[in-house]
């Protein structure tokens, strides 16, 4: 069962599909039953839909296995309103919490297992909220940006870059940018943050990605493994690309995800009463 809804981010309007988890009768809980919350945060001048669909998929499949999924588009992307390239960063994190004010106002999900999904620029969206939000216990990151200014930069090309900083604003694929956009990006250091944030995380990245290095998997779990507290794990997806284009790379995104959530739920109701 899926609902289009709309979400208000301070003047924003933030359009948004809720996924509730499709169960078979020998599967359904009591009626008081909670679920897990998956929220999925897409990447740069990206939408809730995803390239080929990929987080429309990728929700549909994670609620047919007891998830429930809330997909939305960032201001000015998608069907939300705003303009996206007047904002950054900060405006980015703090859409996303409302989100998650959103998600956890539903009286069937269960305020332990809020899960944020995050791709590409949304990756480090995603690890930023979570560093200031004690309510992400688990995070996603899928083909994460590292260095936000530097990743997108390469991405716009600098003459982009250039042209908001001499003329106040700059096009790029029918989006207006401006200098604050890219001032936003250069202030947050990802890497920085990791330490602020104690759940688990799993990092999934293709190695045929051409956006986004697949070395910065290999980087972002090192880091995670410093912390005193939370497991990290990774799967490299052999020759997917950056949004998991082809079949088999998307279905073994969207598997791989789902199976490492339940085999973490498994995990920790197993050592639970453990201490080391």
């Amino acid at each position: 069962m899926e609902h289009h809804i709309t979400i208000r981010s301070g003047s924003l309007e933030l359009a948004a599909t809720l996924h509730y988890p499709v169960l078979e009768d020998s599967q359904a809980g009591p009626s008081n039953a909670k679920y897990p919350m998956i929220v999925i945060s897409h990447g740069f001048v990206g939408n809730r839909i995803g390239v080929d669909r990929l987080f429309v998929k990728a929700a549909r499949y994670f609620s047919s296995h007891g998830f429930m999924v809330l997909r939305f588009d960032y201001g000015g992307c998608g069907e939300s309103t705003g303009d996206y390239g007047s904002g950054g960063l900060d405006a980015l994190i703090e859409q996303t919490r409302h989100v998650i004010d959103y998600a956890l106002s539903i009286d069937c999900v269960d305020p332990m297992k809020l899960i944020l999904l995050g791709h590409s620029l949304g990756g480090a969206v995603a690890l930023l909220t979570a560093a200031v939000d004690k309510r992400v216990k688990t995070l996603v990151m899928w083909s994460a940006v590292m260095h936000p200014f530097n990743d997108i930069v390469k991405i716009t090309g600098k003459s982009v870059y250039e042209d908001a900083v001499k003329f106040g604003q700059a096009d790029y694929l029918g989006y207006k940018f401006t200098p604050a956009f890219f001032e936003s990006l250069s202030k947050y250091h990802p890497l920085e943050q990791i330490r602020k944030f104690n759940g688990n995380v799993l990092l999934l990245h293709g190695t045929a990605d051409e956006v986004i290095p697949v070395d910065y998997c290999f980087l972002y779990q090192k880091v995670f493994w410093l912390r005193s507290q939370g497991q990290c794990d990774k799967e490299v997806i052999f020759q997917a690309n950056h949004t998991f284009s082809s079949g088999q790379a998307s279905e073994q995104a969207i598997g791989k995800t789902k199976e490492w959530l339940l085999n973490l739920d498994k995990r920790i109701e197993e050592w639970h009463d453990w201490m080391i």
